[in-house]
């Protein structure tokens, strides 16, 4: 016997609502701590780089492993997640990952770094398609884009606690804690997140989530999982969701990876001050991804083009204030405030939600793969060519290396305005349940 027909209304209703709060809590920190595994390498640049263990364009190269690797494992994973349960899915990843940053701390031979990192990007992979079917799961069309908009901010929380808290574990006891302090903390996250997350009201003899919140659905089309995620294949607007996916990526990845040696070669800032306008960035993102969600479901009737528009807008505003903006502390913090914000609502639309609103349901996890897949190409692609830009232009004088990011940053902010173009593109795109 189900359990919907031993419990009340009343009861339902007790119970959908606990497991609800903890599959947003579950997916949103679970998601936000395995973010610090993969942003070490961002905080430990410089010290690399003053020891002589690697040099700016070696760092290039381990970066980009592990964005091809996530580009893969993204893709790959995404398929398996719907076939599997998101709960074991999210849960290993972060483990896994934790414990590949344990071996990163004590690695300094190029080769084993990039296949380390590589192996970390392919395990990452497996986190977001199972957080994002876990919320297709549990939340109608008309709540998903606050749900998602809610888990996308762990992007934004994983990067706070990265460039401030880890930056300062760096500081103090040196770059080998800025992979051995994420790596331990998150085996107990990981731990914590298998014990807490639960995969779909089914399973638990619940109603599906669309008849318990009373909503009018299509009939679902009958289909194996398999068959509708061939089907992904030959949907236009999440192709082209996916370019604009990757070439957003281009920018996000440029700040997050470079931002830090940017702020201390050319603004002149202790490691301390970049993380902290690195931080700014972050904690805005948290607010910009949440009201993302709540501007595309309530003030657009849950159409994510018109939000997306807004927001790339003042992303493209706010990099130029960054680059070309006066060197004044206020005008920094504001500039990378307004960016955050508005960055982490496209990652939260173009970056997966705007394809899972269009793709079939059986085919979330695949959605959430094919736009990663070219995000993540978007990502190590840049990591390389912003690598190579930065050293063409680098010289030495008495000594003394000096950068030059100019043409980096107009290759950085043109992949942001050919995003809003694309994505603006699919303005009358038809969303599914």
């Amino acid at each position: 016997m189900a359990l919907a027909e031993t419990l009340s209304s009343n009861g339902i209703d007790a119970l959908y609502r606990r497991h609800r709060l903890r599959v947003m809590l579950a997916i949103t920190l679970g998601y936000g701590f395995i973010y610090t595994c993969r942003l070490g390498l961002s905080i430990v640049k410089k010290p690399l780089i003053d020891e002589g263990i690697f040099t700016v364009e070696q760092l290039g190269m381990i970066g980009s492993a592990l964005f091809y690797g996530y580009a893969c494992g993204k893709f790959l994973n995404g398929f398996a997640s719907d076939h599997f349960r998101p709960r074991i899915f999210f849960s290993a990843s972060i483990l896994l990952s934790a414990l590949l940053n344990l071996f990163m701390g004590w690695s300094t031979l190029l080769w084993v770094s990039m296949v380390l990192w590589a192996l970390n990007g392919w395990f990452q992979g497996m986190a977001a398609p199972s957080a994002v079917i876990s919320i297709r799961n549990w939340f109608t069309i008309h709540e998903r884009g606050r749900c998602y908009g809610i888990w996308s901010a762990s992007h934004s929380i994983g990067e706070g606690l990265t460039f401030y808290v880890i930056a300062a574990i760096v500081a103090g006891f040196g770059w080998r804690f800025g992979f051995i302090a994420p790596g331990i903390i998150c085996i107990a996250v990981a731990a914590w997140v298998y014990s807490f997350l639960r995969d779909a009201p089914q399973t638990m003899g619940l109603p599906p989530v669309n008849v318990w919140r009373g909503e009018a659905t299509e009939p679902p089309v009958e289909q194996k999982t398999w068959q509708s995620q061939k089907a992904i294949f030959g949907i236009g607007a999440i192709w082209v969701i996916a370019v604009a996916s990757a070439l957003m990526y281009v920018t996000r990845y440029a700040i997050n990876s470079w931002g830090v040696l940017y702020l201390q070669e050319v603004r002149g800032m202790s490691l301390l001050d970049a993380g902290f306008f690195m931080s700014v960035n972050t904690i805005a993102g948290i607010a910009g991804s949440i009201a993302y969600g709540f501007v595309s479901d309530k003030l657009f009737d849950a159409r994510r083009p018109p939000a997306n528009l807004i927001f790339a807008v003042v992303e493209v505003l706010a990099l130029l204030m960054i680059f070309y903006g006066p060197e004044n502390r206020l005008v920094m913090v504001i500039a990378f405030a307004f960016y955050g914000a508005a960055l982490s609502g496209l990652i939260a639309s173009v970056g997966g939600l705007f394809a899972v609103d269009i793709a079939p349901r059986q085919a979330t996890g695949a959605a959430m793969g094919l736009v990663g897949v070219f995000s993540y190409l978007g990502a190590a692609m840049q990591e390389t060519v912003s690598a190579g830009l930065i050293s063409r232009g680098t010289t030495i004088v008495d000594g003394v290396r000096h950068y030059d990011f100019d043409t980096a940053i107009i290759f950085w902010i043109s992949t942001s305005v050919l995003s809003m173009l694309l994505a603006a593109s699919l303005w009358n795109t038809r969303v599914r349940d």
